[in-house]
């Protein structure tokens, strides 16, 4: 029988229809050509030990005509994925309005979002701040990218390969793997990567184990159409860099690139960029999603920019003035001078948020 009804329904209840008009409402709507709203995304999460529901509003013949997939944390839905999403938003097409509130019936009392596309029906209200999500337009591989490139991008590209030049003098051969399933090397960036929020201040990603498993599950989803992707580049016997991050159909999302410390001076990340970007086309690869932010690599590196933005739909006046308020301390820990005990409170804040 078609499910009629518009609500939250556990992601193993989805019918097949559900799932099906899924993939129909992506690939017509090319705002949705990101990993992170392909259906498969959601069952890694899942399948991860991370619960996921999705809210389904259907037709009049009970076929689904907008799906948010999202995670019930109390009272409040989050986004799949959360905090790992760099594109989040209702998988719908360009015509099917969103209306946030419906969200808000039963336990649910609040959604939260804090990488929302821009631009998604009636969220304007809930809206607090917006921050611009680079990416790389790499078709044509190397050539290709440098025409469209800045040339702050330009010029790290001709410095990565005097680089690789100095590696290979010093440390040995360049050896690259563009798409490795090697479950050790994936531990290997988790290390690192933990060891890097450890040495910043910054929450622990991977400190949730279905973090970790989630992850080593994507390495294992080889389908073109969806999984993981790690890269990694050696020289000689000592790695420089490694990148792992998801991909669908010809879209790469940057998700957790690491590096060795003790060799920042040859730039390992941007030599990493770069090779990945000179198989770009062998590897049905046309664009690099950098996520949110705007640090010296993302600034150099992009080609252009989207929007994606942060806040809560609720009902309540008084849990929304509270959110505003915990925006404003977190914008004041970033800026004061007090620094470090602020920032901690910020982060904190960011956790809970």
């Amino acid at each position: 029988m078609t499910p009629t009804a518009n609500g939250l329904v556990p992601l193993q209840h989805l019918a097949d229809q559900d799932i099906s008009a899924w993939h129909r409402i992506r690939a017509g709507n090319p705002l949705l050509d990101s990993p992170y709203f392909h259906p498969d995304f959601a069952r890694a999460v899942h399948d991860s030990g991370s619960p996921v529901h999705v809210y389904v509003e259907r037709g009049p013949a009970g076929d689904a005509t907008l799906l948010l997939p999202c995670h019930v944390s109390g009272g409040l839905l989050r986004p799949v994925g959360w905090p790992g999403a760099d594109f989040q938003g209702p998988i719908a097409a360009p015509d099917t309005p969103f209306r946030p509130l419906d969200l808000i019936a039963g336990r649910v009392r609040g959604y939260s979002f804090d990488h929302l596309l821009t631009g998604v029906d009636r969220c304007e209200p809930w809206i607090e701040s917006r921050q611009p999500s680079p990416f790389l337009e790499i078709g044509g591989a190397l050539p290709g990218y440098l025409e469209r490139a800045s040339s702050a991008g330009r010029r790290k590209m001709t410095e990565a390969r005097r680089l690789v030049a100095m590696a290979e003098r010093n440390l040995g051969p360049l050896r690259f793997a563009a798409d490795t399933v090697d479950h050790d090397e994936l531990a290997r960036v988790i290390e690192l990567k933990r060891a890097q929020y450890a040495s910043t201040g910054a929450p622990d990603y991977f400190a949730e184990p279905s973090r970790v498993a989630l992850v080593h599950g994507l390495l294992d989803r080889r389908d073109p159409a969806f999984g993981g992707m790690l890269s990694t580049v050696y020289a000689g016997d000592q790695l420089l860099a490694a990148h792992f991050g998801i991909r669908a159909d010809r879209v790469l999302h940057w998700w957790f690139p690491v590096y060795d410390p003790a060799l920042g001076q040859l730039s390992p990340g941007w030599i990493l960029l770069r090779e990945i970007i000179m198989r770009a086309d062998e590897l049905g690869i046309t664009r690099i999603d950098l996520g949110r932010g705007d640090d010296d690599f993302k600034r150099r590196a992009k080609t252009g920019e989207v929007e994606v933005c942060q806040g809560l739909v609720t009902r309540s006046s008084t849990r929304l003035a509270a959110r505003r308020l915990q925006r404003r301390l977190v914008t004041a820990a970033k800026t004061s001078p007090l620094g470090p005990q602020l920032r901690q409170i910020s982060r904190r804040l960011r956790g809970r948020a």
